[in-house]
């Protein structure tokens, strides 16, 4: 990933939490915390920048970080067997990477920031601790990806964005 890591103060987890409050996307993420239970959260989460065109997801790649999006597009593509491209687009309140998350499989499409972007990311690693130390919260964040990955995978144009 060619992501800038931005210095913790100028991001605030509350932001994420209001994107997926208000977000009426499809793709939404349905996480509903208290403000404690984010805080806590943020603390296994890192924030990222992407300025327009930056590359966070390739293709064929083997990472399973998965990553919330606060604000900004993100345009996923995907090359089939035939080179064809297949486009879909993300935004605020939404999460990327949830595919490779619960599969272990590599990176099903590539992304690009069609925007300035800021994103939390979580790795597994980071989601094993959250799991033990707080497993209502990891519970809580479990359920909502799985929502979304149902419902990219239940709607054709959405499915592309399954990375």
């Amino acid at each position: 990933m060619s992501a800038s890591t931005a210095a913790p103060a100028r991001f605030d987890i509350q932001h994420l939490a209001q994107a997926m409050r208000h977000s009426s996307a499809l793709d939404a993420v349905p996480l509903n915390l208290s403000d404690a239970h984010w805080v806590t959260l943020a603390n296994y989460m890192q924030p990222v920048a992407l300025q327009q065109g930056q590359v966070l997801i390739e293709q064929g790649v083997k990472d399973r970080t998965v990553y919330f999006v606060e604000s900004g597009t993100l345009t996923v593509h995907y090359e089939d067997a035939k080179e064809r491209v297949r486009i879909a687009v993300v935004g605020a309140g939404s999460l990327l990477g949830e595919g490779a998350f619960f599969s272990h499989l590599p990176r099903s499409a590539t992304v690009n920031a069609g925007s300035d972007c800021r994103l939390w990311c979580l790795t597994p690693l980071r989601f094993r601790e959250l799991s033990v130390r707080h497993p209502q919260i990891a519970l809580e964040l479990t359920v909502a990806m799985s929502a979304v990955l149902a419902r990219r995978m239940y709607n054709k144009p959405k499915r592309v964005a399954v990375t």
